[in-house]
């Protein structure tokens, strides 16, 4: 029994590693996975939550020189500090609507069809802002304005229904309030950090009761491996973007939603 729930959850962090940082739902992957695997209780889900934790690690790692020397500019040097201050301006509307609605999130959006749903309607509007997004008149994170942060902050907080992807939101979103492809998917990491980590933290202390000790093994696989797949699939991911747009993206949420839907509804 005990290694069969660490298979499983090396296959959902696998998936989160994976998938977190593309614009496709890690959310949505892992409540398709775990219906699959049936491993969708009250537990699993804050599973599936904590191992965001390894993929979020990873992009720390991924770019700790640029952590750094913002943490060490911070008093120092404006770029820092407007770097730090549009970071907490994007974090507020995903942070505060999650806040306030989360129980209801939990209870009536975390389902297959509200995913499969999601998965596809997040295809169109790719190819939508593929098509008739702006030029780009920022080019770099640093370059960002204050508004700008604000606009892909609320565009984040669409994600807070499963399937929709907050990096798919706030990539796009970053495109359509003119930054660059480069630029925008580099945001989307940097604003993952302060909303994954509340979003975790939060979680958890509200779903103490839920763990016990004979849960470590189980959460440290999953852990563990959320972060090497997420940190192999951002180095993937940033030489992708550097030579193609995310139209592939939208084509696969499109016919896995449909797969998904399909699925689903006829189990149902």
């Amino acid at each position: 029994m005990e290694l069969i729930l660490l298979l499983k959850a090396f296959v959902l962090g696998v998936v989160e590693g994976a998938t977190e940082f593309l614009p496709v739902s890690s959310t949505g992957h892992l409540i398709i996975v775990g219906d699959f695997l049936n491993f969708n209780d009250e537990k699993s889900k804050v599973f599936k939550i904590f191992i965001q934790l390894g993929a979020i690690l990873a992009i720390c790692w991924e770019y700790r020189a640029r952590l750094q020397h913002v943490s060490g500019q911070l008093f120092h040097d404006k770029a820092a500090q407007r770097f730090i201050f549009n970071l907490g301006v994007a974090f507020m509307p995903a942070a505060l609507l999650g806040l306030v609605f989360h129980s209801q999130i939990k209870a009536y959006l975390f389902s297959p069809f509200t995913v499969a749903i999601a998965l596809i309607a997040g295809g169109f509007v790719i190819l939508i802002v593929e098509k008739f997004a702006p030029a780009p008149t920022t080019e770099t994170v640093d370059d960002m304005s204050i508004r700008q942060a604000l606009k892909v902050g609320c565009a984040q907080a669409l994600a807070l229904i499963p399937g929709v992807s907050r990096s798919g939101a706030t990539i796009l979103g970053g495109m359509i309030f003119g930054l660059s492809r480069k630029a925008a998917t580099e945001f989307s990491f940097f604003v993952a950090i302060p909303i994954m980590f509340a979003a975790t933290g939060y979680d958890l202390i509200k779903n103490r009761n839920l763990l016990a000790w004979d849960d470590v093994s189980v959460f440290a696989v999953g852990f563990i491996t959320a972060f090497f797949a997420a940190l192999l699939a951002v180095k993937t991911f940033v030489r992708y973007v550097a030579h193609h747009d995310f139209r592939l993206f939208a084509y696969y949420r499109i016919v896995f939603g449909c797969i998904v839907l399909a699925y689903f509804w006829n189990a149902a």
